[in-house]
């Protein structure tokens, strides 16, 4: 028999099976992205369990203990991985300032998705500001604007009082909530509370906090026990709180954290962490962590300057507190939600709730033996390092560093020795696997092994079971 086409109907009836099959399917695939398999750390949703996470439509859509793979279009495995919100970097410069970087070359690569501009625009340069980076990069991009009319641009702008306009400021903020999250003040050398004062007065009238990074010298005129208690309000936020060039948070006589620093905290003023190129020192960290003195928020003070030596992106800062004993989930809390608190984008960032913007990290955090420099080149070695391995924007993957390469007998390299010197000008990563070097190249990518060691330092060579030549080998005993 056959249809009005010609066709015999036993065909046709084949085609309209098949058709039916590929409409289901398609139909069946009500997710854009899922992400499989992962430890979810959530902190706005006290989430810390593997978990799926599906994305539709550049939101989170579903978060939930499984979700067939057929359901979503693209499939990330994140087995072994951890799944966080994007990470906010609440001290960043990309305007303005000398050091600015591309945060989309800086900051996306690191599973962070939105980084607040610590000062670089002032109400005199905010257009330009968000025209030749907000409005071009893929990184979600806020500000804290500066007190200062043009903004971080040095003393002339800086110690400027006469073009510290709070009415100006705050009109700017009320025009541009969109992009403006806050006030900065910052690098003010002069006498006096005026940049501070004039920033809390816009702060007041446009009814946002402030960040705060004060020169207290002593000719200064201030001191850190006025600001902190008598100048900041609550919700105000003190950056750089591990520096030692202002005697803020540690005593130096005794090593103990200020009382009137513990008392600023009692009464709502927050502190940043605020790593940068000169204000994380192992010397006071140390001793006010050991104390349970820990910053609220976790930030990078990233620029051309610190990225390089110290390396400050934000797994690099979170690693840091975890070796002075803060837990991964604390350190993710203090990664996501507290800074979208700070800044009163919370539930809208900082969260993996469904329906909100589907910014996400895969994070993967390496056992091996890692020197972490402060921002003075100080090292301390660590066993626990946090890396970022897939940063998805608005529900679309804006890198991908790759998950661990597995074979049928595991990851590649039981061991991953990087950047060590084997000989004088020759620097390698070595790949040992199964008791045996099994590649010798630059460059190995850490998230090929199960530990790894940061030999930057250092010149390896073998034990005495024999040489180390520069091809793989049976050699394995390294000092």
């Amino acid at each position: 028999m056959q249809d009005s086409s010609g066709y015999p109907v036993s065909m046709t009836l084949r085609f309209l099976l098949l058709a039916s099959l590929t409409a289901a399917t398609l139909f069946a695939q009500t997710y854009d992205l899922l992400i499989q398999g992962g430890h979810v750390i959530d902190p706005a949703n006290n989430i810390d369990a593997v978990r799926d996470v599906a994305v539709r439509g550049g939101v989170i859509a579903r978060v939930t203990a499984s979700i067939p793979a057929s359901e979503a279009k693209k499939v990330l495995s994140a087995s072994g991985l951890y799944v966080t919100p994007g990470l906010i970097d609440l001290h960043f410069h990309s305007f303005g300032y000398s050091g600015s970087i591309d945060p989309d070359d800086t900051a996306l690569v690191t599973g962070t998705t939105t980084v607040v501009d610590a000062g670089g625009p002032g109400y005199r340069t905010f257009d330009r500001f968000r025209k030749s980076v907000v409005e071009k990069s893929k990184t979600r991009v806020l500000a804290l604007i500066n007190i200062a009319g043009n903004g971080m641009t040095g003393s002339a702008s800086e110690d400027n009082v006469a073009d510290m306009l709070p009415q100006k400021t705050a009109d700017t903020i009320k025009q541009n909530r969109d992009v403006l999250v806050g006030i900065k003040v910052a690098h003010f050398a002069k006498p006096g509370w005026d940049a501070l004062k004039r920033g809390v007065e816009a702060g007041n009238l446009a009814d946002v906090p402030l960040l705060v990074d004060d020169k207290i010298f002593t000719n200064a005129g201030r001191t850190s026990r006025e600001k902190l208690l008598d100048v900041m309000r609550p919700g105000d936020m003190h950056t750089h709180m591990y520096n030692d060039r202002q005697v803020e948070i540690v005593s130096r006589f005794d090593g103990k954290v200020q009382p009137y620093a513990v008392e600023a905290r009692r009464r709502g003023v927050l502190f940043d962490m605020g790593h940068g190129g000169g204000s994380f020192l192992w010397t006071v960290a140390v001793p006010a962590t050991r104390q349970g003195f820990y910053p609220d928020t976790i930030s990078t003070d990233l620029h051309s300057g610190s990225i390089m030596i110290q390396q400050s992106d934000m797994p690099n800062c979170m690693s840091k507190m975890m070796l002075l004993g803060m837990s991964l989930p604390e350190a993710v809390r203090r990664s996501t939600m507290n800074p979208a608190k700070a800044i009163r984008r919370l539930p809208e960032l900082g969260t993996l709730g469904e329906g909100k913007t589907a910014d996400i990290a895969l994070l993967a955090v390496r056992d091996g033996v890692f020197a972490f420099k402060d921002a003075w080149g100080a090292k301390m070695m660590g066993t626990r390092k946090v890396e970022a391995m897939t940063t998805i924007r608005n529900g679309l993957v804006a890198f991908d560093g790759g998950r661990p390469a597995v074979s049928a007998k595991g990851e590649i390299y039981d061991l991953l020795i990087r950047n060590g010197m084997v000989s004088a000008g020759t620097r390698v990563d070595i790949g040992v696997a199964g008791g045996k070097i099994v590649k010798m190249a630059a460059g190995l990518p850490a998230s090929h092994a199960r530990r790894v060691i940061d030999a930057g330092e250092y010149s390896v060579k073998a034990g005495l079971t024999g040489p180390l030549g520069l091809k793989p080998g049976p050699y394995s005993n390294f000092k």
